[in-house]
């Protein structure tokens, strides 16, 4: 059976991308600490670095808004994205 995903919810797709651009930003940040701790660039760069996952996660949401405000405004002209869904039996337990 194929379905088409016709509209995509614009600030619940926003505040869970800008999440995971947060929970993701996270990672690197810790990475580039490391060698601004060890004296090689203290200072601004050390305010970057506490910046770049709130920016990171403000630019997330910002650009996910807009791309599913244009994704809406594209699947009311010409369709949604379209995928084909099967059913799965349940297994052994019943459940």
């Amino acid at each position: 059976m194929k379905k088409q995903v016709v509209s995509v919810s614009l600030l619940q797709n926003a505040k869970l991308m800008a999440a995971l651009y947060f929970v993701i930003s996270i990672p690197f940040t810790l990475l580039m600490i490391i060698p601004a701790v060890m004296g090689q660039g203290a200072g601004l760069s050390l305010m970057m670095l506490v910046l770049m996952p709130l920016l990171y996660t403000l630019m997330g949401f910002v650009f996910t808004l807009i791309g599913a405000w244009v994704y809406n405004l594209l699947a009311a002209r010409i369709g949604g994205f379209e995928f084909t869904t099967a059913e799965v039996g349940k297994d052994s337990s019943g459940a």
